[in-house]
Protein backbone atom coordinates (compact mmCIF):
# COMPACT_ATOMS: atom_id res chain seq x y z
CA UNK A 1 0.00 0.00 0.00
CA UNK A 2 1.38 3.37 -1.04
CA UNK A 3 2.30 5.57 1.93
CA UNK A 4 1.24 9.22 1.63
CA UNK A 5 1.77 10.09 5.31
CA UNK A 6 4.71 12.40 4.51
CA UNK A 7 2.26 14.84 2.92
CA UNK A 8 -0.42 14.72 5.62
CA UNK A 9 -1.71 18.14 6.62
CA UNK A 10 0.50 19.91 4.08
CA UNK A 11 -0.95 23.45 3.82
CA UNK A 12 -1.97 24.85 0.47
CA UNK A 13 0.72 27.42 -0.47
CA UNK A 14 -0.42 31.01 0.02
CA UNK A 15 0.02 31.93 -3.63
CA UNK A 16 -2.53 29.31 -4.74
CA UNK A 17 -4.88 29.45 -1.75
CA UNK A 18 -6.19 32.89 -2.69
CA UNK A 19 -9.11 32.63 -5.19
CA UNK A 20 -7.79 33.64 -8.59
CA UNK A 21 -7.99 33.31 -12.35
CA UNK A 22 -5.76 31.08 -14.46
CA UNK A 23 -5.50 30.07 -18.12
CA UNK A 24 -5.35 26.50 -19.42
CA UNK A 25 -4.04 25.71 -22.95
CA UNK A 26 -4.87 22.62 -25.03
CA UNK A 27 -2.87 22.64 -28.27
CA UNK A 28 -1.42 19.81 -30.31
CA UNK A 29 -1.81 17.54 -33.32
CA UNK A 30 -5.57 17.47 -32.73
CA UNK A 31 -5.58 21.19 -33.57
CA UNK A 32 -5.09 20.30 -37.25
CA UNK A 33 -8.38 18.43 -37.89
CA UNK A 34 -9.94 20.66 -35.21
CA UNK A 35 -13.24 18.81 -35.14
CA UNK A 36 -15.73 17.19 -32.82
CA UNK A 37 -19.53 17.09 -33.06
CA UNK A 38 -20.65 20.50 -31.76
CA UNK A 39 -23.77 21.49 -29.92
CA UNK A 40 -24.03 19.11 -26.96
CA UNK A 41 -21.85 19.33 -23.88
CA UNK A 42 -20.14 16.25 -22.51
CA UNK A 43 -22.06 16.73 -19.25
CA UNK A 44 -25.35 16.55 -21.13
CA UNK A 45 -24.20 13.48 -23.04
CA UNK A 46 -23.36 11.66 -19.81
CA UNK A 47 -27.01 12.15 -18.88
CA UNK A 48 -28.58 11.34 -22.26
CA UNK A 49 -26.15 9.04 -24.13
CA UNK A 50 -23.69 7.81 -21.52
CA UNK A 51 -22.68 4.66 -23.42
CA UNK A 52 -21.26 6.68 -26.34
CA UNK A 53 -20.45 10.01 -24.71
CA UNK A 54 -16.75 10.07 -25.57
CA UNK A 55 -17.26 9.50 -29.31
CA UNK A 56 -20.22 11.86 -29.61
CA UNK A 57 -18.85 14.59 -27.36
CA UNK A 58 -17.51 18.02 -28.37
CA UNK A 59 -13.94 17.45 -27.10
CA UNK A 60 -11.85 17.99 -30.25
CA UNK A 61 -8.73 16.88 -28.36
CA UNK A 62 -10.25 13.35 -28.31
CA UNK A 63 -10.23 13.19 -32.15
CA UNK A 64 -7.98 10.12 -32.32
CA UNK A 65 -10.31 8.20 -30.03
CA UNK A 66 -13.50 9.07 -31.92
CA UNK A 67 -11.71 8.03 -35.11
CA UNK A 68 -11.55 4.45 -33.79
CA UNK A 69 -15.35 4.18 -33.88
CA UNK A 70 -16.29 3.86 -37.55
CA UNK A 71 -19.86 4.93 -36.79
CA UNK A 72 -18.89 8.17 -35.06
CA UNK A 73 -19.51 11.57 -36.71
CA UNK A 74 -15.76 12.18 -36.49
CA UNK A 75 -14.87 8.98 -38.36
CA UNK A 76 -17.46 9.63 -41.06
CA UNK A 77 -16.24 13.18 -41.58
CA UNK A 78 -12.60 12.04 -41.54
CA UNK A 79 -13.31 9.51 -44.29
CA UNK A 80 -14.91 12.21 -46.44
CA UNK A 81 -12.04 14.68 -46.01
CA UNK A 82 -8.97 12.50 -45.54
CA UNK A 83 -9.93 9.03 -46.77
CA UNK A 84 -8.13 6.31 -44.83
CA UNK A 85 -5.27 8.57 -43.67
CA UNK A 86 -4.31 7.77 -40.06
CA UNK A 87 -4.33 10.28 -37.21
CA UNK A 88 -0.52 10.23 -37.33
CA UNK A 89 -0.79 11.92 -40.71
CA UNK A 90 -1.65 15.17 -38.96
CA UNK A 91 1.74 15.27 -37.25
CA UNK A 92 3.67 16.81 -40.16
CA UNK A 93 1.09 19.57 -40.81
CA UNK A 94 1.08 20.39 -37.11
CA UNK A 95 4.87 20.55 -36.86
CA UNK A 96 4.95 22.87 -39.87
CA UNK A 97 2.10 25.13 -38.74
CA UNK A 98 3.42 25.29 -35.18
CA UNK A 99 6.58 27.03 -36.30
CA UNK A 100 4.49 30.21 -36.22
CA UNK A 101 3.98 29.78 -32.46
CA UNK A 102 4.89 32.92 -30.50
CA UNK A 103 5.00 32.46 -26.74
CA UNK A 104 5.16 36.21 -26.13
CA UNK A 105 1.85 36.79 -27.93
CA UNK A 106 0.14 34.19 -25.75
CA UNK A 107 1.72 35.48 -22.55
CA UNK A 108 0.78 39.09 -23.36
CA UNK A 109 -2.86 38.05 -23.82
CA UNK A 110 -2.99 36.00 -20.62
CA UNK A 111 -1.39 38.79 -18.59
CA UNK A 112 -3.85 41.32 -20.06
CA UNK A 113 -6.70 38.97 -19.09
CA UNK A 114 -5.54 39.10 -15.48
CA UNK A 115 -4.29 35.53 -15.20
CA UNK A 116 -2.18 34.73 -12.16
CA UNK A 117 -1.06 31.36 -13.48
CA UNK A 118 -0.97 29.42 -16.76
CA UNK A 119 -1.18 25.65 -17.18
CA UNK A 120 0.07 24.21 -20.49
CA UNK A 121 -0.75 20.75 -21.86
CA UNK A 122 2.62 19.07 -22.42
CA UNK A 123 1.23 15.68 -23.50
CA UNK A 124 -2.42 14.90 -24.13
CA UNK A 125 -3.98 11.47 -24.58
CA UNK A 126 -2.53 11.02 -28.08
CA UNK A 127 0.90 10.83 -26.41
CA UNK A 128 2.53 13.56 -28.52
CA UNK A 129 4.99 15.56 -26.39
CA UNK A 130 5.42 19.29 -26.90
CA UNK A 131 8.96 19.34 -25.58
CA UNK A 132 12.16 17.57 -26.79
CA UNK A 133 11.97 14.79 -24.24
CA UNK A 134 14.97 12.59 -23.53
CA UNK A 135 12.65 9.76 -22.46
CA UNK A 136 12.15 7.55 -25.51
CA UNK A 137 8.61 6.43 -26.30
CA UNK A 138 8.82 2.59 -26.53
CA UNK A 139 5.74 2.33 -28.76
CA UNK A 140 6.19 5.31 -31.08
CA UNK A 141 9.81 6.49 -31.26
CA UNK A 142 10.27 10.20 -31.88
CA UNK A 143 6.67 11.07 -31.02
CA UNK A 144 7.62 14.53 -29.76
CA UNK A 145 8.40 18.00 -31.04
CA UNK A 146 11.94 19.12 -31.73
CA UNK A 147 11.10 22.65 -30.62
CA UNK A 148 10.72 23.29 -26.90
CA UNK A 149 7.27 24.84 -26.79
CA UNK A 150 7.05 24.15 -23.05
CA UNK A 151 10.27 25.95 -22.26
CA UNK A 152 9.48 28.94 -24.49
CA UNK A 153 6.09 29.45 -22.89
CA UNK A 154 7.48 28.98 -19.38
CA UNK A 155 9.97 31.79 -19.95
CA UNK A 156 7.39 34.13 -21.49
CA UNK A 157 4.81 33.53 -18.75
CA UNK A 158 7.28 33.99 -15.91
CA UNK A 159 8.72 37.14 -17.49
CA UNK A 160 5.28 38.71 -17.04
CA UNK A 161 4.98 37.77 -13.38
CA UNK A 162 2.63 34.82 -13.78
CA UNK A 163 3.13 31.31 -12.40
CA UNK A 164 3.66 28.47 -14.87
CA UNK A 165 2.17 24.99 -14.51
CA UNK A 166 2.15 21.80 -16.52
CA UNK A 167 -0.57 19.32 -17.51
CA UNK A 168 0.46 15.74 -18.23
CA UNK A 169 -1.83 12.91 -19.32
CA UNK A 170 -0.60 10.10 -17.10
CA UNK A 171 -3.82 8.09 -17.20
CA UNK A 172 -4.30 7.82 -20.95
CA UNK A 173 -1.65 7.44 -23.62
CA UNK A 174 -2.93 6.02 -26.87
CA UNK A 175 0.56 5.19 -28.10
CA UNK A 176 0.81 2.63 -25.28
CA UNK A 177 -2.79 1.43 -25.03
CA UNK A 178 -5.10 2.52 -27.88
CA UNK A 179 -8.37 0.94 -26.72
CA UNK A 180 -11.61 2.51 -28.02
CA UNK A 181 -13.26 4.63 -25.32
CA UNK A 182 -16.98 5.36 -25.38
CA UNK A 183 -17.82 5.72 -21.68
CA UNK A 184 -16.27 5.94 -18.22
CA UNK A 185 -15.75 2.21 -17.79
CA UNK A 186 -13.91 1.93 -21.08
CA UNK A 187 -11.85 5.01 -20.18
CA UNK A 188 -10.50 3.45 -17.00
CA UNK A 189 -10.00 0.14 -18.83
CA UNK A 190 -7.73 2.04 -21.23
CA UNK A 191 -5.30 3.21 -18.52
CA UNK A 192 -1.95 1.55 -19.37
CA UNK A 193 -0.69 -0.53 -16.45
CA UNK A 194 2.38 -2.32 -17.84
CA UNK A 195 5.70 -1.92 -16.06
CA UNK A 196 7.05 -0.35 -19.24
CA UNK A 197 4.42 2.38 -19.23
CA UNK A 198 4.78 2.97 -15.49
CA UNK A 199 8.49 3.58 -15.98
CA UNK A 200 7.90 5.80 -19.01
CA UNK A 201 5.28 8.02 -17.35
CA UNK A 202 7.28 8.35 -14.14
CA UNK A 203 10.47 9.26 -16.02
CA UNK A 204 8.67 11.86 -18.12
CA UNK A 205 6.94 13.43 -15.13
CA UNK A 206 10.26 13.75 -13.31
CA UNK A 207 11.91 15.17 -16.43
CA UNK A 208 9.20 17.83 -16.69
CA UNK A 209 9.61 18.69 -13.00
CA UNK A 210 13.39 18.91 -13.18
CA UNK A 211 13.52 20.82 -16.45
CA UNK A 212 10.68 23.33 -15.94
CA UNK A 213 9.98 23.47 -12.16
CA UNK A 214 6.21 23.87 -12.66
CA UNK A 215 4.24 25.68 -9.96
CA UNK A 216 1.28 23.38 -10.75
CA UNK A 217 1.55 19.65 -11.50
CA UNK A 218 -1.76 18.85 -13.18
CA UNK A 219 -2.21 15.18 -14.02
CA UNK A 220 -5.25 13.92 -15.92
CA UNK A 221 -7.55 10.88 -15.68
CA UNK A 222 -5.48 8.59 -13.43
CA UNK A 223 -2.03 7.08 -12.86
CA UNK A 224 -1.06 3.51 -13.74
CA UNK A 225 -0.18 2.62 -10.13
CA UNK A 226 -0.50 4.47 -6.83
CA UNK A 227 2.71 2.76 -5.70
CA UNK A 228 4.74 5.23 -7.77
CA UNK A 229 3.11 8.37 -6.42
CA UNK A 230 4.74 8.96 -2.99
CA UNK A 231 8.15 8.99 -4.68
CA UNK A 232 6.95 11.29 -7.46
CA UNK A 233 5.24 13.72 -5.08
CA UNK A 234 8.27 13.84 -2.77
CA UNK A 235 10.49 14.56 -5.77
CA UNK A 236 8.18 17.34 -6.93
CA UNK A 237 7.99 19.08 -3.56
CA UNK A 238 11.78 18.86 -3.20
CA UNK A 239 12.20 20.66 -6.53
CA UNK A 240 9.23 23.05 -6.15
CA UNK A 241 8.55 23.52 -2.40
CA UNK A 242 5.58 25.84 -2.99
CA UNK A 243 4.13 23.80 -5.84
CA UNK A 244 0.62 22.34 -5.94
CA UNK A 245 -0.69 18.98 -7.16
CA UNK A 246 -4.22 18.31 -8.41
CA UNK A 247 -6.48 15.36 -7.53
CA UNK A 248 -6.56 13.22 -10.70
CA UNK A 249 -4.13 10.52 -9.66
CA UNK A 250 -6.39 7.49 -9.14
CA UNK A 251 -3.93 4.59 -9.19
CA UNK A 252 -5.98 1.45 -8.59
CA UNK A 253 -4.30 -0.94 -11.01
CA UNK A 254 -6.59 -3.93 -10.26
CA UNK A 255 -9.63 -1.80 -11.12
CA UNK A 256 -8.22 -0.71 -14.47
CA UNK A 257 -7.27 -4.25 -15.40
CA UNK A 258 -10.58 -5.75 -14.23
CA UNK A 259 -12.57 -3.36 -16.43
CA UNK A 260 -11.02 -4.91 -19.53
CA UNK A 261 -13.50 -7.75 -18.95
CA UNK A 262 -16.72 -6.76 -20.81
CA UNK A 263 -19.03 -8.00 -18.06
CA UNK A 264 -17.14 -6.14 -15.33
CA UNK A 265 -17.08 -2.99 -17.46
CA UNK A 266 -20.83 -3.20 -18.08
CA UNK A 267 -21.51 -3.61 -14.36
CA UNK A 268 -19.26 -0.63 -13.57
CA UNK A 269 -21.06 1.50 -16.15
CA UNK A 270 -24.44 0.51 -14.73
CA UNK A 271 -23.32 1.76 -11.30
CA UNK A 272 -22.10 5.05 -12.78
CA UNK A 273 -25.34 5.56 -14.72
CA UNK A 274 -27.37 4.90 -11.59
CA UNK A 275 -25.28 7.41 -9.64
CA UNK A 276 -25.71 10.04 -12.36
CA UNK A 277 -29.46 9.51 -12.36
CA UNK A 278 -29.65 9.92 -8.58
CA UNK A 279 -27.01 12.57 -7.89
CA UNK A 280 -25.94 14.20 -11.16
CA UNK A 281 -22.77 14.00 -13.23
CA UNK A 282 -20.36 15.71 -10.84
CA UNK A 283 -21.24 13.96 -7.58
CA UNK A 284 -18.19 12.15 -6.14
CA UNK A 285 -19.80 10.52 -3.13
CA UNK A 286 -17.60 12.48 -0.76
CA UNK A 287 -14.53 10.48 -1.76
CA UNK A 288 -11.12 12.08 -1.33
CA UNK A 289 -7.82 11.09 -2.95
CA UNK A 290 -4.94 9.97 -0.69
CA UNK A 291 -3.18 13.25 -1.41
CA UNK A 292 -3.73 16.44 -3.38
CA UNK A 293 -3.39 20.17 -2.81
CA UNK A 294 -6.66 21.01 -4.57
CA UNK A 295 -9.73 19.31 -6.02
CA UNK A 296 -10.98 19.83 -9.57
CA UNK A 297 -14.37 20.05 -11.25
CA UNK A 298 -14.79 20.10 -15.04
CA UNK A 299 -17.68 21.96 -16.66
CA UNK A 300 -19.61 21.90 -13.40
CA UNK A 301 -20.31 23.48 -10.06
CA UNK A 302 -18.00 23.10 -7.09
CA UNK A 303 -20.79 23.02 -4.53
CA UNK A 304 -19.75 19.56 -3.30
CA UNK A 305 -16.17 20.76 -2.72
CA UNK A 306 -16.84 23.41 -0.11
CA UNK A 307 -14.36 23.32 2.74
CA UNK A 308 -11.37 22.33 0.59
CA UNK A 309 -9.30 24.23 -1.95
CA UNK A 310 -10.70 23.59 -5.40
CA UNK A 311 -10.44 24.65 -9.02
CA UNK A 312 -13.11 24.90 -11.70
CA UNK A 313 -11.96 24.24 -15.24
CA UNK A 314 -13.68 24.42 -18.61
CA UNK A 315 -13.15 25.70 -22.12
CA UNK A 316 -14.43 29.00 -23.44
CA UNK A 317 -16.52 26.80 -25.73
CA UNK A 318 -17.62 23.20 -25.22
CA UNK A 319 -14.18 21.81 -26.06
CA UNK A 320 -10.66 22.25 -24.73
CA UNK A 321 -8.84 21.69 -28.02
CA UNK A 322 -9.84 24.04 -30.86
CA UNK A 323 -13.04 22.87 -32.55
CA UNK A 324 -13.59 24.73 -35.82
CA UNK A 325 -17.14 23.35 -35.98
CA UNK A 326 -18.25 25.27 -32.92
CA UNK A 327 -20.52 28.26 -33.52
CA UNK A 328 -19.81 31.65 -31.98
CA UNK A 329 -22.84 31.16 -29.74
CA UNK A 330 -21.16 28.07 -28.25
CA UNK A 331 -18.51 30.31 -26.68
CA UNK A 332 -18.64 32.26 -23.44
CA UNK A 333 -18.65 36.04 -23.63
CA UNK A 334 -16.60 38.24 -21.36
CA UNK A 335 -19.70 38.75 -19.21
CA UNK A 336 -20.25 34.99 -19.00
CA UNK A 337 -16.67 34.56 -17.79
CA UNK A 338 -17.06 37.36 -15.25
CA UNK A 339 -20.25 35.81 -13.90
CA UNK A 340 -18.67 32.37 -13.61
CA UNK A 341 -15.55 33.78 -11.99
CA UNK A 342 -17.63 35.62 -9.40
CA UNK A 343 -19.48 32.41 -8.56
CA UNK A 344 -16.31 30.32 -8.30
CA UNK A 345 -14.44 32.98 -6.33
CA UNK A 346 -17.31 33.33 -3.84
CA UNK A 347 -16.95 29.63 -3.11
CA UNK A 348 -13.20 29.92 -2.53
CA UNK A 349 -12.27 28.31 -5.84
CA UNK A 350 -9.93 29.21 -8.67
CA UNK A 351 -11.13 29.42 -12.26
CA UNK A 352 -8.82 27.77 -14.78
CA UNK A 353 -10.30 28.79 -18.13
CA UNK A 354 -9.07 27.09 -21.27
CA UNK A 355 -8.09 28.48 -24.66
CA UNK A 356 -7.72 26.23 -27.69
CA UNK A 357 -5.34 27.74 -30.26
CA UNK A 358 -5.33 26.81 -33.93
CA UNK A 359 -2.49 24.61 -35.20
CA UNK A 360 -0.44 27.70 -36.10
CA UNK A 361 -0.67 28.94 -32.51
CA UNK A 362 -3.13 31.74 -33.26
CA UNK A 363 -5.90 32.13 -30.71
CA UNK A 364 -9.31 32.68 -32.37
CA UNK A 365 -10.75 36.15 -31.82
CA UNK A 366 -13.90 34.74 -30.22
CA UNK A 367 -11.64 33.42 -27.45
CA UNK A 368 -9.20 36.33 -27.09
CA UNK A 369 -12.03 38.88 -27.10
CA UNK A 370 -13.82 37.04 -24.30
CA UNK A 371 -10.64 37.13 -22.19
CA UNK A 372 -10.04 40.83 -22.76
CA UNK A 373 -13.70 41.72 -22.21
CA UNK A 374 -13.61 39.75 -18.97
CA UNK A 375 -10.56 41.70 -17.85
CA UNK A 376 -12.37 44.98 -18.48
CA UNK A 377 -15.22 43.84 -16.23
CA UNK A 378 -13.11 42.79 -13.25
Amino acid sequence: MADFSAFKDRPVPDWYAEPQFGVFIHWGIFSVPAFAPPGRSLTDLFETDYDNAFVLGPYAEWYANALRDAASPTARRHAELYGDAPYDGFRAPFDEAAQAFDADVWADLFAAAGAKYVVFVTKHHDGYCLWPTDVANPWKPGWNSDRDFVGELAAAVRARGMRFGLYYSGGLDWTAHPRPIRNMGEMFAAVPTSDEYRAYALAQAKELIDRYQPSVLWNDIAWPSAEDLPDLFAHYYAVVPDGVINDRWLGVTPLFESLRDPAACAAFNDRIKDRIQKHGVHFDGGSTPPHCDFRTVEYGSGEHLKGVKWESTRGLGMAFGYNAAEATDDYMTGQDVADLYAEVKAGGGNLLLNVGPRADGSIPEVQSKALLDFASLT
